[in-house]
């Protein structure tokens, strides 16, 4: 069975990255990094799961997806073959936690797969892998 690749942005804090490298390191799976401008600018050649972080922290005015996320997604190609979002926040953040992954599912009619606070824990990552191999296996019937 083949295991939808994932594609993420983690900020230089990298929470997000080491949540997408776990879980690449439990399941096999591939994951691509948007802060890669050739990755960035590729399209994918099939579905694939977006991770992304949200950064808005209390003000409606701020920026909640980040600009490598947005710039992948201009690409019509790569919109048609989102399956799922998986949202990586704080809850610091209050009604702004999840923001981004949330917003994005809303405008794209996407489901949100999983959301994990900061980087996640290794229970995070379990349950996560569990969800991507249950669409890995829907998207093969």
């Amino acid at each position: 069975m083949a295991s939808v690749p994932v594609y993420y942005f983690s900020s230089v804090s990298n929470l997000t990255g080491r949540f997408a490298e776990h879980l690449a390191e439990r399941t096999g799976r591939a994951v691509f990094n948007l802060a890669d401008s050739a990755v960035r600018r590729g399209e994918t050649d099939g579905p694939w799961v977006l991770l992304t972080p949200s950064y808005k922290a209390g003000n409606a005015d701020e920026v909640t997806l980040p600009a490598p996320v947005k710039a992948f997604l201009r690409s019509p190609a790569n919109r048609r073959s989102l399956v799922g979002i998986i949202g990586s926040g704080n809850r610091n953040f209050g009604d702004y936690y999840q923001a981004a992954a949330r917003e994005l599912a809303a405008a794209s009619g996407r489901p949100v797969l999983f959301e994990f606070e900061l980087s996640g824990t290794p229970e995070d990552v379990a349950r996560c892998a569990e969800i991507l191999a249950e669409l890995d296996a829907a998207l093969t019937r």
